[in-house]
């Protein structure tokens, strides 16, 4: 990992990408030893909206809590894609929900298109997991943490009842972020 790390989760308001954040932050900062700083903005609308989190991680101090030169951006909806992508610097990532984001954008970064929202859906009977799975995908895809700090992360974050749940979700983003690495070759 270069000393900074800047990953970018966008979507509508209600999708959990704040929760997202939050757990990648907490998955750097307290489970795997590093820096992290987490921010959050959505709309007036709090649901339906295009909202972001953000986390900054690194080894070293973290001098700008902004991200300002994205490594990763999740994009969950057409409209979080069209108005956040400009950010991802060269070399970075962009993960896409392949339903949802119809129009790509182009830059010189590496994109995924995964249909997270119906896979959580079909998968595991609740589009609200889409926010886990994108996290383990993430973390496949990255490297940025760990996949055991990831999993305390979540595990320490989500609802007990829902538990089985996520941990389900999230081994499905570490499952399915692998296959499209082996595609991609």
């Amino acid at each position: 990992m270069s000393q900074r790390y800047e990953l970018r989760f966008s979507g509508s308001g209600g999708q959990g990408m704040i929760l997202a954040g939050i757990i990648m932050a907490e998955a750097a900062c307290i489970y795997d030893e590093k820096n992290a700083v987490q921010s959050q903005s959505y709309g007036p609308e709090s649901r339906g909206g295009a909202s972001k989190a953000e986390v900054v991680i690194s080894d070293g101090p973290i001098d700008y809590p902004k991200a300002t030169a994205i490594d990763c951006m999740l994009a969950l909806t057409q409209e979080a894609c069209s108005k956040y992508f400009k950010d991802i610097k060269d070399g970075g990532i962009l993960l896409v929900d392949s339903d949802e984001v119809k129009e790509l954008p182009e830059g010189n970064f590496t994109l995924y298109s995964f249909p997270i929202i119906d896979t959580a859906r079909k998968e595991l009977g609740r589009t609200i997991t889409a926010n886990i799975i994108s996290l383990g995908m993430i973390t496949e895809l990255t490297g940025v943490v760990t996949h055991a700090a990831m999993e305390e992360a979540v595990y320490a974050r989500v609802p007990k009842p829902f538990l089985d749940m996520n941990k389900k979700a999230l081994q499905l983003g570490f499952e399915k972020a692998r296959e499209l690495k082996e595609k991609k070759g």
